[in-house]
């Protein structure tokens, strides 16, 4: 079956226009109670949201689609994304969902569902719901209405959590960290983690008014974080994005390091401490120096499709613990069982104070070969795969790179666009055969 709404992370879009309306999500959410109405009579869902302004519209929608199918609601408030499943798997909620469009404006939001047990639900679940969406709601009785109430202490049981993961034989104390938490979900929770383990914290990105998430801050603009880094003296900077499921870490010399290189980072932490690594798992986009080096190490090396889910079931497959994404996404399933940004950070801290190795010393063994990537704003109707201009010129961009680069060209799964991303032998390459064959793309 098709997916209409599901996208790689859930349902994603403008704000206003379908599907993201308060109309549609309120028959979502109803859709939703009547598949779990289907396997338990009473089904508990815990909500949880970002700081978009338009996260009350649609939590007030959500709220009102579940309980017009019989299941009851646990409000969260402003919470990341992991945190929420988290609570979903401790609270023994049958569902846990986030009103967030992650790294996306303020102008855009969507839904993301947890399992029970904390994890991303298959495609199956997904094509289940939007059966139901096509069907004509079944309102519950009045007497078998779902109630909603609020947890207040949802974010100081995930703080604790947080701090659960790094090392009681441990501290930070005597280090200075810049903490960006994007002016999202994390806002109040990601400067008290780092505080509460004994760091130094200087806080920026963490004053939300509803319409600046991830705007100039965060995970996807961290060079504002780079800049507080050298301009306090700090040590560290973390910046997460907007439901702080992702991350990327600066040194003191201001030096960013991304998903790729921290990836290798916990793999190796973890073969220095004696713990087995059969293998990881990155993406298409992952770099060819990771595989290198991981190879390298005995550690066998698997590429999954672009997107969380997708290493999280490459991992389920294989039976591993560790893979990720550049972007920062990273999955440490021996810590939490979903991408958590505060965990891995608190994991890649806690190997550099454990062994008294900095970040550039870690990642010696992981030169990166240049990796461009454009993106190409696709037209509603446009048929990229089927463009003679781009087919030719990919064949003759492939034909210079030989096996000493890579090609990947795909469709976003959360925007209309069209990314080319070119691996090469020096950056110059790299920029011309990208260039090259997004021009290629727009003509067709």
């Amino acid at each position: 079956m098709a997916r209409q709404y599901f996208g790689t992370d859930g349902i994603r879009g403008a704000v206003g226009r379908s599907p993201i309306t308060p109309d549609f999500v309120l028959r979502l959410a109803h859709a939703v109670g009547r598949v779990l109405r289907r396997t338990e009579e009473r089904p508990t869902v815990l909500i949880g949201k970002d700081t978009r302004i338009s996260g009350y519209m649609l939590e007030s929608a959500l709220e009102s689609g579940f309980n017009s199918a019989g299941v009851d609601v646990v409000l969260l408030g402003p919470l990341p994304t992991p945190g929420v499943a988290y609570l979903t798997r401790t609270q023994r909620a049958s569902l846990g969902v986030v009103i967030s469009a992650s790294h996306n404006p303020y102008s855009d939001n969507g839904i993301k569902f947890f399992s029970a047990q904390g994890s991303k639900l298959p495609d199956s679940w997904e094509e289940e719901v939007e059966r139901a969406l096509t069907e004509e709601p079944v309102w519950a009785d009045s007497s078998a209405l779902g109630k909603a109430r609020r947890l207040d202490d949802a974010a100081g049981r995930y703080i604790e959590f947080c701090k659960s993961t790094f090392s009681s034989e441990l501290t930070l104390k005597g280090l200075k960290i810049v903490v960006d938490a994007a002016h999202g979900a994390a806002y109040q929770i990601a400067p008290k983690v780092f505080h509460e383990l004994g760091a130094e914290v200087i806080a920026i990105g963490c004053t939300p008014d509803g319409l600046n998430i991830n705007n100039d801050v965060g995970a996807t603009h961290p060079e504002a974080m780079v800049r507080a880094v050298r301009a306090n003296g700090a040590d560290y900077g973390v910046a997460l994005d907007g439901d702080a499921d992702r991350l990327l870490i600066a040194d003191a010399k201001g030096r960013l390091y991304n998903g790729d290189e921290l990836l290798y980072l916990l793999a190796a932490d973890r073969l220095d401490c004696g713990a087995p690594v059969p293998g990881v798992v990155g993406t298409l986009m992952t770099n060819l120096a990771v595989e290198s080096a991981l190879k390298a190490r005995g550690v066998d090396f698997v590429r999954a499709k672009v997107g969380d889910r997708y290493v999280l079931e490459e991992l389920a497959r294989h039976g591993w613990l560790l893979g990720g994404e550049g972007s920062g996404h990273l999955l440490a399933l021996d810590r939490h069982t979903t991408g958590d940004g505060l965990i891995s950070a608190l994991q890649v801290l806690q190997a550099c104070v454990r062994s008294g190795t900095s970040l550039s010393q870690w990642l010696a063994p992981v030169p990166l070969c240049p990796q461009v990537l454009v993106n190409v704003r696709l037209a509603p109707s446009q048929d990229w795969k089927n463009n003679p201009h781009l087919d030719q010129m990919l064949e003759r961009v492939q034909a210079e790179l030989g096996d000493t680069g890579r090609v990947l060209i795909r469709a976003s799964g959360t925007e209309p666009l069209l990314r080319v991303m070119v691996e090469a032998r020096d950056q110059e390459q790299a920029s011309r055969c990208a260039q090259q064959l997004a021009d290629a793309a727009r003509a067709g």
